[in-house]
């Protein structure tokens, strides 16, 4: 189910994107009764990532309507990406692209949270990590490597030997004397980690491999799954059920959801 600028989209519509893989997007989790954790973050970011890939500016209230349109008499919850592109985009020449068209698709949302995840440190670092962009190769390419380890998604850690993010989630820890500690690395500023910075109690600094792997527990963040508690990294185990987790849950479930 989706649609371009708030008509359906056709094939050729689409090619454009899936050959070009240039564009930017955010999904973000509509509950039951229609509203979204985040919502003026998710379109702030939109915003600023149109100016940063497109150079353009983003009607954020033809978005609010394109998104209403797409999840009316869907069953909810669901997920509702916005996905900015130019269908006139070319590989030999992508400067001459600048009109961003918004493409909405909509899909069933799973449970939240979801079980614990196994995660695998694997050397990666995104392009424009500050930007949420459809160029997922790399971070696909990471989780695929991890899931045929028996893993259930990739960590990624830098040149640097920093733990940055996961594949397409950020990651939290909690420290030993029971602090809530986010990395400092190039990350994509996630929206849910930005709720829960807003409304916890927290630290940011850097995190080695080895340091993550002695945290008294990890979880991992996005708009889909909340707050996911982390089992493993690698082979250092974590409880799933810690104290600290629960709280982060229970903290975001409280977040007041925003009507378009």
């Amino acid at each position: 189910m989706a649609t371009l600028n708030g008509k359906p989209v056709s094939a050729d519509d689409l090619l454009p994107l899936a050959l070009t893989n240039l564009g930017h997007f955010t999904s973000m989790r509509v509950d039951e009764t229609g509203g979204i954790r985040g919502a003026t973050l998710h379109l702030e970011r939109l915003v600023r990532d149109c100016k940063a890939i497109w150079g353009a500016d983003l009607d954020t209230g033809r978005v609010r309507d394109f998104i209403r349109q797409s999840v009316e008499g869907y069953d909810r919850p669901c997920v509702a990406r916005v996905t900015v592109y130019d269908p006139k985009v070319d590989m030999g020449y992508p400067a001459a692209a600048d009109e961003p068209h918004i493409l909405v698709s909509v899909r069933e949302a799973g449970g939240m949270p979801p079980a614990p995840l196994r995660a695998m440190s694997v050397p990666y670092e995104r392009d424009l990590p500050e930007v949420k962009h459809v160029g997922l190769l790399g971070a696909l390419h990471a989780r695929r490597t991890a899931q045929l380890a028996g893993y259930g998604d990739a960590l990624f850690v830098g040149r640097d030997g920093l733990v940055s993010e996961g594949g397409t989630w950020n990651v939290g820890f909690v420290d030993q004397g029971g602090t809530i500690v986010w990395p400092q690395a190039p990350v994509l500023p996630g929206v849910t980690m930005a709720l829960l910075q807003q409304h916890t109690e927290h630290r940011v600094a850097p995190v080695t491999l080895g340091q993550a792997k002695s945290m008294a527990a990890a979880f991992a963040t996005n708009t889909s799954i909340g707050v996911r508690a982390l089992s493993t990294i690698d082979e250092a185990p974590f409880p799933t059920e810690h104290a600290a987790v629960r709280r982060l849950q229970e903290a975001y479930l409280s977040i007041p959801a925003e009507t378009l």
